[in-house]
């Protein structure tokens, strides 16, 4: 038997094993573009609405983000905040590490693939995502998003720094 024989063995595998634990195999990519492209669009609506201050990406409030992103990914039966264990935007975020004010936005778009268009424009038209998107104090944000081959997840964590918040 030659190599290229059974090249195809290891996507046979991945796809037998998905078939038994009746799982949507995740689509692994880097949406490294994709969540710098969110935080990006935040910061343009933070300074159409009047702020003055950057919006830094922080790695705890990221973590966060990923913790809820792969949480909602895997259970369809989650479309918000509220994780499947019960934990809010905040308890996770203090379980990162961060310590100050919280909020989070949560897209979910069913397909393999989307944009920071198609993710700004779901935040942009609910009034209480867009109340967050606009708030000057959150200058720090955390986004992450994942990919199966039927549903992409992104969410926004959005930090107002506990020293900031206590000017």
């Amino acid at each position: 038997m030659k190599l290229h024989d059974i090249a195809w063995l290891p996507t046979l595998a991945v796809f037998v094993v998905s078939q038994i634990l009746g799982c949507t195999p995740i689509a692994k990519a880097d949406n490294k573009r994709l969540n710098d492209g969110v935080v990006a669009n935040v910061y343009t609506i933070q300074h159409n609405a009047g702020c003055t201050d950057d919006v830094k990406i922080n790695l705890q409030l990221q973590l966060a983000a990923q913790w809820h992103t792969d949480d909602v990914l895997s259970n369809r039966a989650l479309d918000g905040d509220i994780g499947s264990d019960g934990s809010t935007p905040q308890q996770r975020a203090s379980a990162a590490g961060y310590r100050g004010g919280i909020a989070e936005t949560v897209a979910i778009n069913p397909a393999l693939a989307i944009n920071n268009i198609d993710v700004i424009n779901q935040w942009y038209y609910n009034a209480a995502y867009m109340a967050i998107m606009q708030n000057c104090a959150y200058t720090q944000m955390g986004v992450w998003s994942e990919n199966s081959l039927d549903r992409t997840v992104v969410v926004a964590m959005y930090g107002a720094p506990a020293d900031r918040a206590s000017r």
